[in-house]
Parts: structure tokens; sequence; C-alpha cells
């Protein structure tokens, strides 16, 4: 197989490439691709432990501390531990991270349409919907690709 068809390669290539965009467009808001996933789990489910911020994004609770740690320096998010007990940690938006949610959320808008726009709504639907089924999330997307196709 030429290295130019191994799927790990146009993956990575094309991850890299989106990635780049995403970042480079996300740092006008001081912000990251991924501290932008953990304030979108924030702007969606408002208040919530590292633990499950982990779960929703697929990541280990350890990848994000140090993520959350700049996060929390920025002053975008705060952590609360429970008196009760220290073990339990609630992720909560600042007003600062209230703030960024309608700038960030069109800049990520942006550039999804910019890095889709040389596909019809048809491959569109069906690269997201190939994606989650590589990423393990068939069901996710199957709904999403009838209602293009057919709606």
């Amino acid at each position: 197989m030429e290295f130019n068809e191994c799927i790990n390669y146009l993956l990575t290539t094309a991850q890299h490439a989106v990635f780049q965009r995403m970042t480079e467009r996300l740092s006008e808001h001081d912000i990251t691709p991924g501290q932008y996933a953990i304030l979108n789990c924030l702007w969606t489910n408002k208040s919530v432990n590292p633990k499950e911020i982990a779960k929703i994004l697929c990541l280990e609770t350890s990848t994000i501390s140090g993520v959350m740690d700049r996060m929390q320096k920025k002053g975008i998010i705060d952590r609360l531990v429970s008196k009760e007990d220290r073990r339990c940690v609630q992720v909560m938006l600042t007003e600062k991270g209230k703030i960024l949610e309608e700038p960030v959320l069109h800049v990520v808008e942006e550039v999804n349409k910019e890095v889709m726009s040389g596909f019809t709504p048809e491959e569109q639907a069906l690269l997201k919907d190939c994606l989650r089924r590589i990423a393990g999330h068939e069901e996710a997307g199957i709904l999403e690709l009838d209602s293009v196709v057919n709606g």
C-alpha cells in the first residue's frame, strides 16, 4: 500500500490541517481547540465534574486536567471543591467563559463551513457519518445522513 493511501496518514493530515486552522482562528479569543471542547461541554451542561467532561470528550481525566488549569488561570472557568468531600469537584464557567460562547461558536461554525465548502451537503453528511463510524459512534450520524439525503 502506498503511504498516501494509508487511512492513518489521511486522517492524521486532515486532522492536522483542520486543527491548525481552528487554532489560528480561536487564538483571536485566547483559547485553544482543547479549551473550546471543554467550554462547549460547560455551555451545554453548565456545571459538570472533570470525569464527566473527560467522558463527553472521550479523553482521560488526566489529559484535561492541565488544560483546565490553564483555563482557570485565564479566568475562564472555576473549579469548586465540595466542603463535604474534597474529591468532588465541579467545573463551572466564569462570566468571562460565558461571554466567550457566542463569538467562539461563531468562529467554530465559520471554520467548519470553510473546511467543508468543497463538499455537497450529501458528501458532508456522509463524511461525518464515516468519521463517526471509524470513531465508534455509529448511531450519532445515521439520522443526520438520512435527513440530508431523504429530507
